[in-house]
């Protein structure tokens, strides 16, 4: 069975790389990282990946909860927020998003695996309850 492929979002680069790092440890196939919502919508769109981790706040015009947006309606990948800001407003906004799971940095290990495997999980469950209305 292929590796669950994971893109990253995340637009500090110390960060990025112990996450890809944590993650390819795990056993997971880190297919891409950007810095920016609008590499990672396009890069979402090309590659593909099973789960997206995303920082909320990224360089650039628009942030990880305006990408997440983007990216659940165009590939319905399952997106686990990534992020160092959980003051009420962002966490209100961030639930428009429709995040699969929420890790607040510094993470771990164990949260990252428990994140990717639940995302997997509700993102199967969406798809059965889909084909199931769909009959």
């Amino acid at each position: 069975m292929e590796p669950t492929r994971i893109l990253i979002a995340e637009d500090e680069a110390i960060t990025a790389t112990a996450l890809k790092s944590e993650l390819v440890s795990l056993g997971y196939k880190v297919v891409g990282i950007t810095d920016t919502a609008e590499d990672v919508v396009r890069a979402a769109g090309e590659l593909k990946p099973d789960v997206v981790f995303m920082d909320i706040t990224l360089k650039g015009v628009l942030d990880g909860i305006t990408a997440a947006v983007a990216i659940r309606g165009r590939t319905g990948a399952p997106v686990v927020f990534l992020t160092a800001h959980a003051d009420e407003k962002t966490m209100k906004r961030s639930v428009f998003a429709g995040p699969f799971e929420y890790i607040l940095k510094p993470f771990t290990r164990k949260e990252l695996q428990s994140a990717v495997q639940a995302s997997l999980q509700k993102r199967q469950a969406e798809l059965e309850d889909r084909a199931v209305l769909q009959r």
